[in-house]
């Protein structure tokens, strides 16, 4: 699998092939939504939340089978429901659009820095992103021990890469540089864009789910549907087609970030030229802490997204990172098993940490004196008679013992000058 996902050559192929791969798979999102929304009313049907049709109340009193009317009645009913569902999602869209950022803020607890706060860290970014004609993106940390990174945005100006506490501080300055170079990629490649539009579409499908399934306590409660004929069946078969739906939302959204890392990875030491640095990085990341409290869609992004269990690993949003290191390895000519470096940052130089005192230095700051003044000194204070003797004889006495000499003329004759 990972050989023919390498075969390839050059990452502007991956890059085209990605992309439309992509394009194709988002489209999956919307016919999903219209699968949901079909579950929905049948849902709502079989709970009693809508009404039948006089046609359909005449064939179930006339003796015909209730799933079939269940599912016809719900077809009708496309018609009328699909244009509400279209706006929702677009409303939707648009509010996830302006405000993403924020939301993925608030998710997993980033913050916003300056350069002023992190000049060497925006330095190394800015760099790279010189080095490729890109737009520098805004910088986010997060205040954790965990070893994790992603990028964020839909556009140029929205677009954000976030590193986090224990990141910077366990990796050295290569490792870190290799780490931002993969997360650039992303943005490069367009992976952020596609990603953040099928957390969107996923949050929409998750909030129909969520829908079908106050309907059906909500219906039940009430005791709408109690006396329906085959309403039953028709919530099985409603929250089976939910299911499937759902499941299928999972794997389009797991397909489209499994494949981007190994060519993150490779933009990386596209950028870097540095293979060695990548491996050590995902070596630190593996043998490290990277769990952050976040929800699955948001996760999906990291630069490392462990799964829980063995079988979980079946669902898995990124590949194991044994795969991407033998990758970077087999087509990069990576080493593994290199030493570290120091850590980029330690946390002394966290913001608002004590800073040790520095020496006074500087134009506008005058150095401490070397010797020590007498107690009582005043500096505009009139010398005293003693005090003017005693500098009248220091300065009539030879500053050595030895002869005075006279400066050599090289031939020529002394001015008046001497």
């Amino acid at each position: 699998m990972l050989a023919g996902l390498m075969s390839p050559v050059g990452l502007k192929t991956h890059k085209r092939r990605n992309q439309t791969v992509s394009a194709l798979l988002l489209l999956g999102f919307p016919l999903l939504l219209i699968l949901l929304v079909y579950a929905m009313m049948m849902m709502a049907l079989a709970v009693g939340v809508m009404p039948f049709s006089p046609e359909a109340i005449t064939a179930l009193n006339s003796g015909a089978e209730p799933l079939p009317v269940f599912a016809a009645e719900a077809a009708q009913s496309m018609p009328r429901v699909i244009p509400f569902a279209i706006i929702g999602a677009g409303v939707w869209y648009l509010v996830a659009y302006f405000s993403h950022q924020k939301l993925i803020d608030m998710a997993t607890g980033a913050k916003p820095i300056s350069r002023k706060q992190e000049p060497e860290l925006y330095n190394m970014v800015e760099n790279l992103c010189i080095s490729r004609g890109m737009a520098t993106p805004h910088i986010r940390i997060i205040e954790t021990d965990a070893l994790n990174a992603y990028a964020s945005g839909l556009k140029e100006g929205q677009y954000s890469v976030t590193f986090t506490r224990g990141l910077l501080e366990s990796l050295d300055r290569e490792e870190v540089e290799a780490v931002a170079a993969h997360e650039l990629s992303h943005i490069r490649h367009q992976d952020v864009r596609m990603m953040v539009i099928a957390i969107i579409f996923a949050g929409i499908i998750s909030f129909v789910g969520e829908l079908m399934w106050r309907s059906l306590i909500y219906g039940r409660l009430g005791g709408r549907g109690g006396g329906r004929k085959g309403a039953g069946a028709a919530i099985f078969v409603a929250f089976a087609i939910a299911a499937i739906a759902y499941i299928l939302s999972i794997l389009i959204r797991f397909s489209i970030s499994r494949k981007r890392e190994y060519m993150a990875d490779a933009g990386a030491v596209e950028l870097t030229k540095n293979a060695d640095a990548m491996i050590r990085a995902l070596e630190r990341i593996r043998d490290g802490h990277t769990s952050i409290k976040a929800p699955d869609e948001v996760r999906g992004m990291f630069l490392e997204n462990k799964p829980k269990s063995s079988f979980m690993g079946l669902f898995a949003t990124h590949p194991p990172i044994e795969s991407r290191i033998y990758a970077l390895k087999e087509y990069a000519g990576g080493q593994e098993g290199l030493p570290s470096g120091p850590p980029f940052k330690t946390p002394a130089e966290r913001p608002g940490a004590s800073q040790p005192e520095e020496p006074v230095s500087g134009f506008w700051k005058v150095p401490e004196p070397d010797y020590t003044l007498p107690d009582g000194y005043d500096p505009w204070a009139k010398p005293s008679d003693k005090q003017i003797s005693d500098a009248r004889s220091s300065d009539s006495k030879p500053a050595t013992d030895q002869p005075h000499q006279e400066k050599p003329t090289f031939g020529r004759k002394p001015g008046p000058w001497g």
